[in-house]
């Protein structure tokens, strides 16, 4: 019998952003939520608004340059996203990388809304084009890839993050069914992996995606605030109180298998509860404010390191992206 020979991986061929990692839009997603938390939480605190502006530009650009790059990696080999598609770090990053896109209508809606809309459009469809994508791959794939997880709210529940931006641009159609079916399938997720969480253990990598959790509490009370459900926004508003709780007293199990380009899971929720939180307002206002102030100490270096692991081209390794 011939001994088994190593098999080095194969080389990313020669060309501009053939193996761009989809794991840099969960830290743009991270980093476009803040902006907008700040954008609602300037005037209650002080900050001057030019320098909230400037930051969700710099951001805006950074995003823009991040989908450049991955859409000439589409284009190169636009099968490749079946690929991508296949292991979790390319399904989170696929899937916040769509999410990103309504970040991006919500951010030009206070000076461009005529043209926000077609963005936020633009986001819904390729939104929906990959929860079919998904569904395929879970109906042709292993068994494992079928099982919930984290993730799955970012690509099922995370139609609230249309919604939301949504009632802020003036699309009041969408507002509703967007809710309601995003509430449907966060209950069903969160019942699953609760469920889960009782009986088995997480794997210490995996454990940075349990914060997903928390952002569609966060989003979903955002929403239904706007649509005058106080009461149900209230009780996210608690839930969301409360799992953030548990998730910085377990904070040492959570990131005990250290600095990953995981991490990135923590960057949205984060902000979308500080924003939800400024939103609801009154008793909720001060612990808004300093969970702000919390995201803005947190977010930014999760970015930093993520983004350098991608210059030094060590992040599509790390996250096994796919080649075009």
């Amino acid at each position: 019998m011939r001994p088994m020979a190593f098999k080095p991986p194969a080389p990313t061929p020669k060309g501009l952003w053939r193996r761009t990692p989809p794991a840099i839009f969960p830290v743009m997603l991270g980093l476009l939520g803040l902006g907008l938390a700040w954008r609602r939480g300037a005037g209650e605190f002080g900050v001057p608004l030019a320098a909230v502006e400037g930051f969700m530009g710099a951001v805006t650009l950074l995003f823009l340059f991040g989908a450049l790059a991955y859409a000439v990696k589409f284009a190169r080999r636009p099968g490749m996203i079946i690929d991508e598609l296949r292991v979790l770090p390319g399904r989170a990053g696929v899937a916040a990388g769509v999410l990103s896109v309504y970040l991006l209508a919500g951010s030009l809606g206070p000076y461009a809304p005529d043209e926000a809309r077609p963005v936020l459009l633009l986001g819904l469809a390729l939104h929906l084009a990959l929860i079919g994508l998904v569904l395929v791959g879970f109906a042709r794939g292993p068994v494992e890839q079928r099982r919930v997880n984290p993730v799955w709210h970012l690509h099922f529940s995370g139609l609230v993050v249309a919604a939301m931006v949504a009632q802020g641009l003036g699309v009041a159609a969408l507002v509703a069914p967007l809710f309601w079916g995003a509430l449907g399938v966060a209950v069903a997720i969160w019942a699953v992996s609760l469920d889960q969480f009782r009986r088995e253990t997480v794997p210490a990598p995996l454990r940075p995606l349990l914060a997903i959790h928390l952002a569609p509490l966060s989003l979903l009370g955002t929403v239904a605030q706007g649509m005058g459900f106080t009461g149900l926004a209230l009780g996210f508003g608690v839930l969301s109180a409360l799992l953030l709780a548990a998730l910085v007293l377990g904070g040492r199990w959570l990131l005990a298998a250290g600095q990953s380009p995981l991490w990135g899971a923590l960057t949205f929720p984060l902000a979308a509860t500080a924003s939800f939180w400024l939103t609801l307002g009154g008793v909720w206002r001060l612990p808004g404010g300093l969970l702000l102030v919390a995201a803005t100490l947190a977010i930014p270096p999760i970015a930093v390191f993520v983004l350098k692991l991608w210059a030094k081209g060590q992040l599509a390794v790390k996250t096994n992206a796919a080649i075009a």
